[in-house]
């Protein structure tokens, strides 16, 4: 079952035992907390682990050319990062990995003529898979927990649980691929 921004808030609130919410624009402290901290802590989430599943790529658009103040090289180039973008998995151009490249607010600096970016996106929360949900609603709980309950014991608990259902979640996803196999090892090929 495919869960909302606020079904995955209201989840996290009775995992601590606060009421949940209906709507981000109800007038209660659990939805001021919700509303303040759910984007910034889904999109901690997906920016903490390589997700297959919130993996996109896409040639950047670049911005300027010839860019030469304190970036990787002389004559780098300027590209533009998409609007979804949280974590950057790779940077590639038609002749392979580029290895030299900076972040730049919204944008990044590299010396190739054109860049291929594989990275980390922003998802529909409809787009998550259950284990992701699972280890969210439990970082949600730990986060709310303190400013909600003000116990600083229960939310040490929740941390705990949250870090736990994180790296379940993270085990599930890489299971979603076959794994690479190590083709050209010397350790290998010496033993025969």
């Amino acid at each position: 079952m495919a869960l909302s921004d606020v079904a995955l808030c209201a989840r996290a609130l009775v995992m601590i035992g606060a009421a949940p919410v209906s709507s981000f624009e109800e007038d209660t402290a659990e939805a001021e907390i919700a509303r303040m901290l759910y984007p910034v802590i889904r999109d901690g989430m997906l920016a903490g682990y390589p997700w297959r599943f919130a993996a996109k790529g896409c040639w950047l658009a670049q911005v300027s050319a010839g860019e030469t103040s304190g970036g990787p090289g002389n004559g780098s180039n300027l590209f533009a990062l998409p609007g979804d973008f949280i974590r950057l998995l790779s940077l590639e151009t038609d002749g392979g990995r580029v290895t030299r490249f900076e972040l730049r607010d919204r944008a990044v600096l590299c010396e190739a003529g054109s860049a291929h970016l594989t990275y980390v996106g922003r998802l529909a929360e409809a787009s998550f898979p259950p284990w992701f949900d699972l280890a969210l609603i439990a970082r949600l709980a730990a986060e709310f927990c303190l400013p909600l309950t003000e116990s600083s014991s229960r939310a040490e608990y929740l941390f705990k649980r949250s870090e736990d259902q994180f790296r379940s979640a993270r085990l599930a996803d890489a299971q979603q691929s076959t794994p690479h196999a190590i083709d050209d090892f010397s350790l290998i090929s010496a033993r025969g």
